[in-house]
């Protein structure tokens, strides 16, 4: 009887004990390569603002030990110790910081700083969300990455929702060229691979640039002129509607400008790859709708 009743003790506390021991991950990241880990990190530093906002989605916020500037995403994340800026990380700062892991972006932080840090062997994971589906598994990934699976599954099934309400409604609607203006000088805007032209497809627009491969390319004002776009969208800096986007009405030749459609998106909300680009996504959708509601009845 007392044999018995030690055997049950022992495997009661060898099954608590197996509870407590995390294995190793896997996932395989935005630029195909496979980044493992002996187990979930602890000590996570993120490079570009949207990553740390995904991190906080998936409920891995807790263990970023270190970002970068214009993190501030959740309120949280103002918090975090910071490692420069996404365009010049300080190598030093993050080395001392001691991270199980690092995500980078793939095409904004600078391939030197990505080279020196695959030499410190700390993991790297490279993203980069072309489409905006994409941000559904990168959370998931991160789920698996920071061991917090369940809130990140979650979190990719709302997105994942979202995104399917949106191509319902406004998938097969009239389609509206577009021009999306990211700066005025230079004057730059969108190409096939930035993930906003998936927004604007998504809304049933058509980027007047979509066919150019660069992920931001300048053009010009008589190119602009020449695509005559229906509706003229714009971000900027911060949360109000740049001055510079009322420069498009002395060219009352263009579509967009005869019609007053002359729109703008919070940069927060559009041109950061997280779970609220579906937030800028919507009003981006209102604003080609509004467009549509503009054209003259036959």
């Amino acid at each position: 009887m007392h044999c018995w009743f030690a055997e049950k003790l022992l495997a009661v506390a060898l099954l608590s004990a197996g509870q407590f021991v995390q294995a190793e991950v896997s996932v395989v990241d935005d630029s195909g390569a496979s980044v493992r880990l002996a187990r979930p990190a602890k000590r996570i530093v993120s490079l570009a603002p949207h990553l740390t906002e995904t991190l906080f989605a998936a409920g891995a916020g807790e263990r970023i030990v270190g970002t970068v500037e214009y993190s501030e995403y959740p309120p949280a994340a103002s918090r975090i110790a910071r490692v420069g800026g996404y365009s010049r990380v300080d190598l030093e700062r993050v080395a001392a910081l001691q991270p199980d892991l690092i995500i980078a972006w793939q095409s904004g932080n600078a391939a030197a700083h990505l080279e020196r840090l695959r030499g410190l062997g700390i993991p790297l994971y490279l993203s980069q969300s072309d489409h905006i589906a994409d941000i559904a598994s990168e959370i998931e990934r991160f789920g698996v990455l920071a061991d917090s699976a369940a809130v990140a599954n979650r979190a990719a099934e709302v997105f994942r929702q979202r995104l399917a309400g949106l191509q319902k409604r406004y998938g097969s609607r009239p389609p509206v060229p577009t021009f999306y203006q990211i700066w005025k000088q230079p004057l730059m805007t969108v190409g096939r691979k930035q993930i906003i032209s998936d927004v604007i497809h998504i809304c049933g627009g058509e980027n007047v640039f979509g066919k150019l491969a660069t992920m931001a390319p300048t053009v010009t004002v008589e190119a602009v002129i020449a695509a005559n776009p229906e509706a003229i969208v714009a971000s900027g800096m911060d949360e109000s509607r740049p001055e510079w986007l009322d420069d498009w009405r002395r060219w009352t030749s263009i579509t967009a400008v005869a019609r007053n459609n002359l729109f703008f998106v919070p940069p927060d909300l559009i041109q950061r790859h997280t779970p609220r680009l579906l937030d800028g996504a919507e009003r981006l959708c209102e604003h080609l709708e509004t467009a549509r509601s503009r054209r003259p009845t036959m």
